[in-house]
Order: C-alpha cells, then structure tokens, then sequence
C-alpha cells in the first residue's frame, strides 16, 4: 500500500492515543528548548575557557535546538500530499541536525578514547582549535549529503517524505551510513574508554567510585543513544532490505523516529548536566608512564571546564 494513505490521520485509533502523542511531543519540545537552551547559555555565556570538550557540546546544543525547532513543521508536513519548499525546507534542517547530532556524540566518544587510551598523544590531538575544525568538517559532511540526497530525490519524484522519494532505496543508504557507521565507532571508543578506567589503580575509596560513576556514564551515555536511534534504522533497513511499504511499516517508523527525537532532551541530561562525574575521574592519578600526560587527561571526555 502507498505511504500516502498510510499517514497518521487516516490510521484508526483510540483519541486517547492520539492526547498521549500531542502530550509527549509537546512535552518534549518544551523540555528539548529548555534544557538545550540552558546548555547553549551556560556553554557561550557563563564558563571562562573554550575546550574542546565545550566545542563538540555548543555545537550538540546547537543542532539539538535546530532539530526542535523544525520538529513542528517536519510533523505537519509529514502527510501531506504536496512537495513545496517549506515542507522541503523543514524536512532538511530535521534531517540534517538528527545526523549532525549524531555525528557529534560519536566525536565526542572519540574525544574520550583518545584522552583515556592515548594520554600522551592527547595533547597534540586534542585542542579547541582542532575540535572546531573537526566540528567544521562534520558540518561539511552532513549538509552535503544532505544536499545531494535532495538532489538524488528531485530527480525521481520530490525530496519531502510524502512524495514517492519515500520509495527510494539509494536514498535509505544516506541514513542506514549515516548511522550504523557512527553507532560501529561509538561502541568501541565506549567500550575502550570503560575498560581502561576499569584497569586504572584506585588510591583510595573516592577514586574508585569516581571510576564507576564515570564508566555507568559512559555506559548510559551508549544506551541512550542505541535505544533512541537503533529502533528506527532496524525499521528503515527492513524496509529497505524486503522491500516492505505497508502502513504497519509505515506506522512503525513514525513511532521509531518520534522515539529518536527523544534524544535531543537526553543529550542535555547526559552530556551537560552530568559532567561532574567525569571532571572527577579525570583527577584519577595515573599510571607512572602517562605522568606527562596528566594534565592533558583533567580535560578528559565530557567536562564543562
């Protein structure tokens, strides 16, 4: 069945459900602007000294704003049955910004394994100035597959998802890329990272629990962002794979994808307001071969200094 008879509005469904949708999206975009705008102020206006780590988190605060505030008009397009430049407009900026997000949590996973695994290299590899850049790139790299999966689309039918570039499956492959690359990465830097604090000598009771607080977050950090986003993917590739263009494929990844949006409050839980555990851990003394590289690790993964 076509996608354009599958739209929200014409599946059948208790009006209950239908208050419990408006309920958690409006929920989450007031907390989505509020947390993520707190983040942005705290971030630009209140600390003294830009880090590298300040820079990947101004730059998720950023794309996690932009998503939110697209969030709206992405949904009201999302069943129509016309391709207009706002409908257009509105779906690339979701787009762009849901992989720019994730894109920017897998640099920061990054970030981590780079200051744990390789302290004494850290310090010529990681620096605010070379996390703009790295965050410059990230821009580049989104936005222009962005555009050329627009362009890709006009040529067969419409970029919006009401048109029949739905169908698609060359245009599938910018997402499932887009996101089981990034997920590959993030799981092991997350899973070095884990393992390293696990084998570094504790001096006393503080830093040992410092040390588990900073690898739960880690972990929690990784779990949040399997369970916001592989949902929708494990849909998208399925469709993809079996060729499936049902509603119940349909609904299913309407449901995924509002499940994903999820995220952008999470982020601000995760990345900005737990950072204390992390400043903590990084204090850990360190083994005597990464003496040196001490003061480049009190910068290590997601602190706010």
């Amino acid at each position: 069945m076509n996608n354009s008879t599958c739209g929200s509005r014409e599946l059948p469904g208790p009006q209950a459900a239908k208050y419990l949708f408006l309920t958690y999206m409006g929920g989450l975009l007031v907390l989505g602007l509020l947390l993520n705008g707190l983040a942005l102020w705290v971030l630009c206006c209140r600390l003294l000294r830009w880090t590298e780590t300040r820079v990947y988190m101004a730059n998720l605060a950023v794309s996690d704003l932009c998503l939110l505030c697209a969030l709206p008009f992405f949904l009201h397009f999302l069943n129509s049955t016309t391709d207009t430049p706002l409908c257009q407009l509105s779906q690339g900026i979701y787009l762009a910004n849901r992989y720019m997000s994730i894109s920017l949590v897998t640099a920061i996973a990054v970030d981590r394994y780079v200051a744990v695994r390789h302290p004494l290299r850290a310090r010529g590899l990681r620096s605010p100035r070379q996390a703009v850049a790295v965050c410059a790139v990230l821009w580049v790299l989104v936005l222009g597959s962005l555009v050329l999966r627009w362009f890709l689309d006009m040529q067969d039918g419409g970029f919006c998802f009401s048109s029949r570039s739905r169908q698609n499956s060359y245009t599938v492959v910018f997402s499932l890329l887009g996101f089981y690359l990034p997920l590959a990465v993030l799981v092991f830097c997350s899973l070095q990272v884990v393992t390293a604090l696990a084998q570094r000598p504790a001096a006393d009771a503080g830093q040992e629990e410092a040390t588990r607080k900073a690898s739960r977050m880690v972990l929690a950090n990784l779990a949040v962002f399997v369970v916001c986003y592989l949902p929708f993917h494990v849909v998208l590739t399925l469709r993809m794979a079996m060729g499936l263009h049902t509603c119940a494929i349909h609904l299913a990844l309407q449901i995924t994808s509002r499940l994903s949006d999820a995220n952008c409050c999470l982020d601000a839980i995760c990345y900005y307001f737990m950072a204390k555990e992390f400043r903590e851990a990084s204090a850990l003394t360190a083994l005597p071969a990464r003496a040196k590289a001490h003061k480049s690790q009190d910068s290590l993964c997601v602190t706010l200094a």
